[in-house]
């Protein structure tokens, strides 16, 4: 998205450039034809002009509606992720960054890439308002605590690219920087499998799943009644209230931690909140496993 950012910013700069080089012009011209002791006329204008007021209306309108245009698609682009994206999950606390990626591998204040491939990031704070921010792929955004942002982004060229917090986030804000390293897909799959083989984010959150009890409820096999989880994810979910809401990241996150706050319709509000039980590094586990279920089930269909 570099070169659409870099263009929309140019075309507002020449925009800028021009009309404040005629303005500076024509305040210099008549400043000077019309300066004391001159003897240009000073008669004044007899009538005017509707068409040159329509002209100075309609064409600064244009342009300005044609820049908003051009840019709201490209903030629609840069913020929708392809679907054929792979996700990382970005945790940010005081004062560094912790990279997850799907196979489990994990990374502080570094991010390991494919080249040509889209990466989406899902991005929650553990304390305050963080900012991930790439200068060389022009994205920021926001790390809040309480809730998930998601940003994406696709590497075109091979190289080590400096990771900033855009966001005064304590005493050692300064330090809170990093890389984002984009690798050749061959020299991308030989990293992964680098070091200790780590388990997968969905394989742990399944293990982590089953230990808080979650499994004895929302199974088939269950005595007690309550939502099955497969296919959920990124589908609508009807709710006691009448409202329909999509299940993303922030439903998950909100149905562990504050369960009586959107109850799916048909359902008791009888689950256990689950907060201060879980981190937020455990939250993303569960929520990549839940992930993971959704799409099983397609694959089965």
């Amino acid at each position: 998205m570099a070169w659409r950012v870099d263009a929309i910013f140019l075309a507002l700069a020449a925009f800028s450039l021009f009309f404040t080089l005629a303005i500076c012009f024509l305040v210099i011209f008549f400043a000077i034809k019309y300066r004391r002791g001159s003897k240009a006329d000073r008669t004044g204008v007899s009538g005017s002009s509707a068409l040159m007021e329509f002209i100075w209306i309609f064409v600064p309108f244009v342009i300005v509606l044609g820049l908003f245009i051009w840019a709201a698609v490209v903030f629609y682009q840069q913020y929708r992720a392809p679907a054929d994206a792979f996700e990382v999950y970005v945790l940010g606390r005081q004062w560094m960054w912790e990279l997850k990626h799907p196979e489990g591998k994990k990374e502080i204040n570094e991010l390991h890439v494919p080249l040509g491939q889209p990466v989406r990031l899902t991005m929650t704070s553990q304390d305050v308002i963080h900012s991930f921010y790439v200068p060389a792929f022009r994205i920021k955004q926001d790390v809040l605590p309480g809730r998930y942002t998601s940003l994406w982004f696709k590497p075109e060229q091979v190289g080590r690219y400096h990771l900033f917090c855009a966001e005064y986030c304590g005493t050692k804000h300064s330090g809170m920087i990093g890389s984002v390293v984009v690798m050749d897909p061959v020299d991308y799959q030989r990293w992964l499998q680098e070091g200790e083989v780590a388990e997968s984010l969905a394989a742990s959150g399944a293990r982590l799943f089953r230990q808080l009890g979650c499994s004895g409820c929302h199974s088939v096999e269950s005595s007690v009644r309550a939502p099955l989880l497969d296919g959920v994810f990124g589908h609508p979910v009807p709710l006691e209230t009448g409202e329909i809401v999509t299940a993303d990241e922030r439903y998950l996150r909100d149905s562990i931690l504050l369960p009586k706050s959107q109850v799916v319709a048909g359902y008791k509000p009888v689950m256990p909140t689950f907060e201060g039980r879980v981190g937020e590094d455990e939250l993303l586990k569960l929520i990549a496993y839940m992930k993971s279920l959704a799409r099983n089930e397609r694959v089965e269909r």
